[in-house]
């Protein structure tokens, strides 16, 4: 993986005592709340409903064992025990005390980590396929090009003062594993001739106005990404709507403008400036490349693994659900679910982060990766070592058998921690993760990826869920709209409103009715919800989710 020049740790050091100053100001009077806050979110600190939070970019979902350590050391010592990871591959401390926060900024500095652009209208941190560089689909690792991308955005001049938040994805493999269709940019690295290249997607984004980004390009060069990419942002920088920060965003400005007009006006800009990148972004380029030189995998054999698989049940049922296939047939990659049932999805205690970093250092070459999913990778993995590695992470209560089934849950934190939220999001997330539990069917449903946002702005992705619920303030209540259909893979589509919302209390009931319709619905065991949505359509499924209230549905 990457590590820092000098120049990289010359800035982050200077970033943090410049903010350590801020804070003091702050602390002391000198600052109003209103001065320090633009201060604050250039360095990833936000002020939520109860307490400070500070997001720590994990930059394209990539961290080593030291580091891992040391955000369990951070969550120990300045915060309550315990870490956040997001569906934008960062962290975030839910409880720092303001004073601790240069230290805290220093001690990530310590393990080339920062907090930079993890907020503010500027480019955010950039994310990939949480299983590059280890998938056996994939076409090319595609961190290296990330790495480029950050080094690029990070306090670019021209992009510091966006007009809304930008945030780009990539990903090396046709199965689309980083939901690039709903980033402001999302890169696919496509072989075209012998040539590795990227198909450029524009305009995707969720929130209150949810898009599927555009096809700009079908292919861009791997020498021209980068002024394609900063052709992209500078126009819209120019053309991003100012007035109103709900239009602000890339995704409006494909829409109002067409994606025609946006590729011409990208074509004439990428024609103009590309001539004043002189290749030394290609020279950095293959020497970050060299940085991302996959591990030597010595040749390990399967006999003992393929012995307890059969023999243990529990053993055998994580496999079938945490495993992916690797490039090399000896090693597989490893998804540790961060979705026990009834505990908050994407939490981890220090322990658990020094446990996978252990794990990781011992017998993963040295690496994790933060899935958007909220879950950790450990990318190689030997099958020989599975029968350890498992009996470690079941110690720590991180051997749950779900990825990918009905309580592998995203969920933003809702209500309980954010100050723009309308509802929780967190319990929601628990109950149906506790019920499906208690009814033994987690296994018998099969693939389905619920995903619940606690507002409008949907850091839940819940428009991508097979299964989405929004939560909204309704007259003071909590009231948990049904989206049915959306997909964050190669085949993207946001997902429809079934009708009326539930009250906290009616959704798990609701939940539950449909996807036990679903499995009466479905044409075999093999036929997923989502399939199964796509070959009957929308209406046998609202039956099933509104039950004797068709006249109070369609009126809806």
């Amino acid at each position: 993986m990457y590590s820092y020049n000098e120049f990289d740790e010359a800035f982050v050091r200077t970033r943090v005592a410049q903010f350590r100053g801020q804070v003091e100001r702050r602390i002391d009077g000198s600052l109003t709340e209103d001065e320090f806050k633009p201060l604050r979110l250039m360095n990833g600190l936000y002020l939520q409903l109860h307490a400070y939070m500070l997001r720590v970019a994990i930059p394209y979902g990539t961290l080593n064992s030291g580091q891992m350590r040391q955000l369990a050391m951070i969550a120990q010592k300045f915060d309550q025990g315990y870490g956040h990871f997001t569906t934008r591959q960062n962290i975030q401390y839910n409880w720092p005390k303001l004073p601790d926060v240069p230290d805290i900024l220093e001690a990530l500095a310590d393990v080339e980590m920062h907090a930079i652009q993890t907020s503010g209208n500027t480019i955010r941190n950039v994310t990939a396929d949480h299983f590059a560089g280890a998938a056996a689909d994939e076409v090319a690792d595609p961190r290296p090009y990330a790495e480029l991308l950050r080094q690029w955005s990070t306090d670019h001049p021209e992009f510091q003062f966006l007009p809304r938040k930008f945030k780009i994805a990539v990903t090396g493999a046709e199965q689309d594993r980083a939901v690039i269709a709903a980033h402001d940019i999302g890169l696919q690295l496509v072989e075209k001739e012998g040539e590795i290249g990227f198909r450029v997607l524009v305009g995707g984004g969720l929130g209150r106005t949810p898009m599927i980004g555009k096809e700009i390009s079908a292919f861009v060069s791997q020498a021209d990404i980068l002024p394609y990419c900063e052709a992209i942002v500078s126009v819209w920088n120019l053309l991003g709507r100012r007035d109103n920060k709900y239009k602000a965003r890339i995704k409006i400005t494909v829409h109002e403008h067409g994606i025609d007009d946006i590729r011409a006006r990208v074509e004439d800009r990428f024609a103009r400036i590309k001539p004043t990148f002189s290749g030394v972004d290609q020279v950095l380029l293959a020497d970050i490349k060299a940085a991302f030189a996959p591990p030597a995998l010595p040749a390990r054999g399967t006999d003992g693994f393929d012995a307890v698989k059969a023999a243990n049940p529990a053993f055998r049922s994580w496999c079938d659900t945490n495993l992916t296939a690797h490039k090399n047939a000896d090693y597989t990659i490893v998804s540790v679910s961060l979705k026990k049932h009834g505990a908050t999805p994407g939490d981890a205690s220090a322990e658990q982060m020094r446990v996978l970093a252990d794990l990781a250092e011992r017998f993963g070459h040295n690496e994790l990766r933060i899935s958007h999913e909220q879950n950790v990778i450990l990318p190689h993995i030997a099958k020989a070592d599975l029968v350890e590695v498992y009996a470690a992470l079941r110690a720590v209560e991180l051997a749950t058998a779900n990825i990918g089934l009905i309580s592998d849950i995203i969920a933003c934190p809702g209500m309980d921690y954010c100050a723009l939220a309308t509802a929780r999001s967190i319990p929601i997330a628990q109950q149906i993760a506790t019920r499906f539990d208690e009814l033994k069917l987690e296994h018998d449903v099969g693939p389905l990826k619920i995903k619940i946002s606690g507002c409008i702005n949907a850091c839940g992705h819940h428009h991508v869920g097979h299964i989405g619920i929004l939560g909204l303030d309704r007259a003071g209540v909590e009231n948990y709209q049904v989206t049915l259909g959306g997909d964050g893979t190669q085949d993207a589509a946001i997902g429809e409103r079934a009708g009326p919302g539930f009250s906290a209390e009616e959704i798990i009931p609701a939940i539950e009715r449909l996807v036990l319709g679903y499995m009466d619905l479905r044409d075999a065991p093999e036929e997923t919800f989502l399939q199964a949505y796509r070959r009957l359509g929308a209406e046998p499924f609202k039956a099933v989710l509104y039950p004797d209230k068709e006249g109070k549905r369609d009126a809806a």
